[in-house]
């Protein structure tokens, strides 16, 4: 079955990077778009970015557009998050997530496979 394992969380300081990975296994990731979303505390999961599953195309919330960048890595079956200038707001839980939809959706459930996520904590 579709398994998705983040991984790269941990406490940084404001300004500061980090690169989250999310391994993939049991599916043919190649054929499958990759998304990250995150959640804060008391708020809902939110949309953070996508990648198409040619790896031609992505698209970032406007909260982290210029500052995380969105990729992946077929052949090591791995999407990754590079996260630049981290200021608190980018607390949350980050999780990772799969779909075959034809039109990608910021709507979380419009992605049926998720990881069980990676705690990002940034302090000021």
């Amino acid at each position: 079955q579709v398994q998705l394992v983040e991984s790269g969380g941990e406490s940084v300081q404001t300004g500061g990077s980090l690169r989250l990975s999310c391994a993939a296994s049991g599916f043919a990731f190649r054929v499958y778009h990759m998304g990250w979303f995150r959640q804060a505390p008391g708020k809902e999961r939110e949309f953070v970015a996508w990648i198409t599953r040619s790896g031609d195309s992505a698209v970032y919330a406007d909260s982290v557009k210029g500052r995380f960048t969105i990729s992946r890595d077929d052949a090591e079956n791995t999407v990754y998050l590079q996260m630049n200038s981290l200021n608190p707001e980018d607390t949350a839980v980050y999780y990772c997530a799969a779909t075959q939809r034809v039109f990608l959706s910021t709507n979380r459930d419009d992605w049926p496979h998720w990881g069980q996520g990676t705690q990002v904590t940034v302090s000021s």
